[in-house]
């Protein structure tokens, strides 16, 4: 019996630390109707990062947490053919060279295609923050919970770091 609960008890706990990924698409509908902020992985199939970054980073239970309770993570494939309409905009892919790139994820990262990258928009879909580059989940968690728990707006990202204590800490 006590094998049974410790197995139920552990499956409850991956599922709680893992990241719900949703489509650019579902994630803008979702903050249509209820606000929150959203989060993009712009990837590429190809970008050895952004695979460690799937691996490491977004499989710590705590960056899943902040992901899922203060965002709507998106996973975007900067590479993706299928058209994206937005804001009466039609996003489409553009062949280039042996690939391409999508037209939104050039838009996102302000033209500069450089993988891994992330994107905050806020609850209006303006662009908050973009970062290129591979993070550790220990340095991304200060980074998700500074925007996610809207410190950014009163709050110098040096100040932020000298008083964070985790997530959810009430600083």
């Amino acid at each position: 019996m006590s094998v049974l609960l410790i197995g139920a008890y552990t499956t409850v706990l991956a599922q709680q630390a893992t990241v719900k990924w949703l489509t650019f698409e579902e994630a803008v509908e979702k903050a249509k109707t209820e606000k929150r902020k959203i989060f993009i992985d712009v990837y590429t199939d190809w970008c050895g990062w952004c695979k460690k970054m799937d691996a490491t980073t977004f499989a710590d239970p705590q960056v899943a947490r902040v992901l899922q309770s203060r965002f709507y993570p998106v996973k975007f494939n900067a590479e993706q053919q299928e058209p994206i309409t937005f804001n009466g905009h039609t996003f489409k892919f553009v062949p280039s060279g042996r690939r391409g790139y999508h037209e939104l994820a050039a838009a996102l990262l302000n033209g500069r295609l450089s993988y891994p990258s992330v994107v905050f928009l806020n609850e209006k879909f303006e662009i908050i923050q973009v970062l290129p580059g591979y993070r550790k989940a220990d340095e991304f968690l200060k980074i998700i919970t500074f925007i996610g728990e809207d410190h950014y707006l009163t709050t110098k990202w040096e100040d932020f770091l000298k008083q964070y204590q985790g997530p959810d800490s009430g600083r």
